[in-house]
């Protein structure tokens, strides 16, 4: 049995707009039962213990809803989680074995600007941890360096939520930056295919996912690197 750490935005709020956001709802949820039913220990948490609030765009019902998000749903303990999640700060990365970020525009607001979340990547990075993320979470590498400062997507293949899927949700002018953007900024060897169709990449221990529907497809990856 693993542990694994899921850290999960706690923004509500699409910046000045006002609009509400959060977790994308199915980056969470597939995960998890991925991780759970594999037998792995998932611990979630947030900067501060704040709940974590879902985007009202992914909590969808009846056919459209992903299977994972309406198992999560009707799940007590697992709902249970998100109004009380753990604290980040109260969590040592070294007692886990994968770190695994989910997206949801929230995640470009506190996760992309804390300290915090940037050195406990970098830590979980040296200590030779599985990093992992989908779609805006990578937003959270964008001050994460190793141990000799240098960014830890520097020079490797990294997805995440493409700048075109991004005016196609008529967010971009919304945005803080756009992350395709900053991820080449930072080094990283981009690899996005077609807007919304399901594509996870993994570059020895990190495994990142370009939307909502790579979530099974990063989380498949992370279980083959657990072994």
């Amino acid at each position: 049995m693993a542990r694994i750490l899921i850290l999960s935005t706690a923004s509500d709020a699409l910046g000045e707009t006002g609009k509400p956001t959060g977790v994308w709802y199915e980056e969470l949820a597939t995960p998890y039962y991925a991780f759970t039913d594999a037998g792995h220990e998932v611990t979630l948490v947030t900067l501060g213990g704040k709940p974590v609030p879902i985007d009202p765009n992914s909590d969808v019902a009846g056919d459209e809803a992903p299977a994972s998000v309406s198992r999560f749903r009707d799940d007590a303990a697992a709902t249970a989680l998100l109004a009380a999640p753990g604290r980040l700060e109260a969590e040592d990365i070294a007692e886990f074995d994968a770190l695994y970020i989910p997206g949801g525009h929230g995640a470009m607001y506190d996760l992309a600007e804390s300290d915090l979340v940037a050195e406990v990547i970098g830590k979980a990075w040296d200590q030779g941890k599985i990093v992992a993320s989908v779609c805006h979470g990578p937003a959270a590498f964008s001050k994460a360096v190793d141990a000799e400062g240098t960014p830890i997507v520097k020079g490797r293949k990294v997805s995440a939520f493409t700048d075109s899927e991004e005016r196609g949700v008529g967010l971009a002018e919304a945005m803080p930056f756009l992350l395709e953007t900053r991820l080449r900024e930072l080094g990283a060897d981009f690899d996005g295919v077609a807007d919304w169709q399901p594509h996870s990449v993994v570059d020895g221990r990190l495994v990142t996912g370009q939307n909502p529907a790579s979530s099974d497809g990063a989380a498949e990856k992370v279980l083959a690197l657990l072994g």
